[in-house]
């Protein structure tokens, strides 16, 4: 069973035509649409398949199912009324629909609604807004901060003004302060600088192509799709990210005025610390060859306790 749920209306100036098809009229496609299901299985081959599985089948899915409980169980929606009365809170902010780990500390001014699920030891700062998000152990939302239908993985950090719309963020990862990621992959351990932009749109209505597990260009599907970066990547401040585009793995790249514009992807030979002297450059190590190039991968994965 799915249901066909809407996330963007497009301006009709902007929107990609829609050829003409059996019993429908050429037009343009205005209203952005994904097919949310009640269960989903599905393999992952390239970031895109991560971006649907945590985002689209995940978040997404679980508010369309939350609504849809909502709708048939009126006595589902009278413990969520009478939830919030007793603890004084909004109706999708109330405990029913907003979990929280222990130890977890959030200040009375952020605005969280469910369905949104928190770890343990977490911190959320004053004026945060989180709306039906999924938030991991021990992670740190400053001031200010955005998140909507994003997932974020344990010990991230989000100083002030950090904006995440329809994102992954995978562990140990820091999205600095002004910055926008909108349906985005982020990989662990790495380092988004502070007021960059990842685009999600493209302004002449041409295909968004992003590449897969064959480090080939294909063709999204998508009006509308941010970027990647990979594991262990470092990106300097200002910089912007046009729509579909990938920093691999172990890249660092400087703010520069030759590169603040990013509209190509952006291998591990392109990253900018091999052009400083040797002594230096070897203290960022590469951490996630290509598979291609592993050969056995038990050496270069993270081993936890």
């Amino acid at each position: 069973e799915f249901k066909e749920i809407g996330y963007y209306n497009v301006p009709d100036s902007m929107a990609n035509l829609r050829p003409a098809g059996k019993g429908s009229e050429a037009g343009r496609e205005l209203d952005l649409t994904h097919l949310l299901t009640e269960r989903s299985c599905l393999s992952i081959d390239s970031w895109v398949h991560v971006y649907y599985a945590n985002v689209i089948l995940g978040v997404f899915s679980r508010g369309k199912r939350f609504e849809k409980r909502v709708t048939e169980h009126n006595f589902l929606a009278l413990r969520m009324l009478w939830r919030a009365i007793l603890e004084q809170k909004q109706v999708l902010s109330c405990s029913h629909v907003v979990e929280v780990g222990e130890g977890t500390v959030i200040d009375p001014s952020a605005v969280i609604l469910g369905p949104t699920t928190i770890g343990r030891g977490c911190y959320i700062g004053p004026g945060a807004v989180i709306d039906n998000s999924m938030i991991g152990d021990y992670v740190n939302i400053a001031q200010g901060c955005q998140l909507m239908l994003s997932v974020v993985g344990n010990n991230c950090f989000l100083p002030f003004r950090a904006a995440l719309f329809m994102t992954t963020l995978m562990e140990y990862t820091i999205v600095a302060q002004n910055t926008c990621l909108q349906m985005c992959v982020v990989g662990r351990n790495s380092f988004v600088g502070a007021g960059t932009t990842f685009t999600d749109f493209n302004l002449l209505p041409a295909p968004l192509r992003a590449m897969n597990a064959f480090d080939s260009l294909e063709d999204t599907g998508q009006a509308v799709m941010g970027g990647c970066v990979g594991h262990n990547s470092r990106i300097g401040s200002g910089m912007i990210v046009m729509p579909g585009r990938v920093i691999e793995s172990d890249v660092v790249l400087f703010a520069s005025p030759e590169r603040r514009v990013l509209a190509k992807n952006i291998t591990y030979e392109e990253s900018d610390h091999h052009k400083l002297r040797a002594n230096v450059a070897k203290l960022h190590k590469r951490r996630y060859p290509r598979h291609i190039e592993a050969g056995s991968e038990e050496a270069f994965l993270d081993k936890w306790e």
